[in-house]
């Protein structure tokens, strides 16, 4: 298994910018995950990886070997790198054994291979005979994943490699590809739009934004500490308030809450995460807006009044209010602070 390494990569379609100048370590064995909106620029970082596309600028290391930069670029097929695209892209006329046996060497034990990478990635081998049509889609994508597997690569890449399945299904799936991944120590990157599946399955995420990679970090750190309040209203749907700071803490006019980290008093913008709102039925400082229900929980939009900000609270589905009702809040845990005159957040 490698480490990949990016330094100052860059790659454009004419005059767009697709990648800016991107750094980023994947430590080897590690599952990491690059999260952005569309049109980031994190698929055509997942091909520069591959060696699909050639960087303008700036190196890509496996290891120590370079693989591209400096006049230097090793195709694809030599760079030992596993691939799962959006759908799978299964042969449609090979059975699932074929499939998965397609690019190991002749001299394999191949049925004994492909018997392997069933159970690793939690399909039954009755399914080896059958046709990819015969099979849902996430079953599908295990295949995917186990083609990928099957020749040892160094690194493997799987883009946005959920997106067409349904919500259950992506989770199992997601589930049984970090696991199939983690057993075998695999290398991985994956890009995604989602931030759930970015944060529950990868060991480091890598937050892209208009060509570049702005923030990477543990999913418990990313969440806790955004190095901007963008980041936070992207991962996690913070919502950013504007705060006075004294003393450690924020004062929000409705509320105070400490600080996570040190901040200088003054003006401020307070990140505050839908779960960190309490709401109390027996006050009247907001009125719900909307009320989004999910059975175990409920996303509440609430106005406060007069002419304050819009927040967004978090709340149990036993515990839902109507809309129309009004509420009292209060603030669970310390808040995230951000110069007042920084300008990302705004827009």
């Amino acid at each position: 298994m490698s480490r990949v390494e990016l330094a100052s990569v860059e790659y454009a379609f004419g005059a767009v910018r697709a990648v800016d100048g991107v750094d980023l370590v994947v430590p080897e064995g590690s599952f990491t995950a690059v999260l952005g909106a569309s049109g980031c620029g994190k698929t055509t970082l997942l091909r520069l990886v591959a060696g699909f596309l050639w960087p303008a600028s700036g190196e890509i290391r496996f290891d120590d070997r370079l693989v591209a930069g400096q006049g230097r670029f090793v195709p694809p097929q030599r760079r030992r790198v596993g691939y799962v695209p959006q759908e799978g892209a299964l042969f449609p006329h090979l059975s699932v054994a074929d499939n998965i046996a397609f690019g190991l060497a002749r001299d394999t034990d191949r049925a004994a291979r492909v018997a392997e990478l069933l159970d690793l990635v939690e399909l039954p081998a009755e399914l080896a005979g059958r046709a990819p049509h015969e099979l849902s889609g996430g079953q599908q994508q295990r295949v995917a994943l186990a083609r990928a597997l099957a020749p040892h690569p160094s690194v493997v890449l799987l883009d946005e490699p959920f997106s067409s399945l349904d919500a259950s299904l992506r989770a199992s799936t997601g589930r049984a590809v970090a696991h199939a991944l983690q057993a075998t120590g695999t290398t991985a990157v994956m890009v995604t739009h989602d931030q759930d599946e970015a944060l529950s399955l990868a060991d480091q995420v890598a937050v892209m934004r208009h060509g570049r990679v702005v923030q990477t970090d543990a999913p418990r750190a990313l969440y806790r500490a955004p190095v901007d309040p963008e980041i936070g209203a992207f991962v996690g749907g913070a919502t950013v308030v504007e705060a006075t700071v004294t003393h450690g803490m924020a004062m929000l006019g409705f509320a105070s809450a400490p600080l996570a980290s040190p901040a200088p008093d003054g003006p401020a913008r307070v990140l505050l995460r839908p779960e960190q709102i309490a709401l109390d039925p027996r006050a009247a400082e907001a009125v719900v807006e909307q009320v989004h229900f999910y059975g175990h929980d409920a996303a509440v939009r609430l106005l406060l009044r007069p002419d304050g900000p819009a927040l967004v609270a978090r709340v149990s589905g036993l515990e839902a209010p109507d809309p129309g009702a009004m509420v009292g809040l209060s603030i669970l845990g310390p808040v995230v602070a951000y110069p007042a005159d920084d300008p990302i957040g705004l827009r």
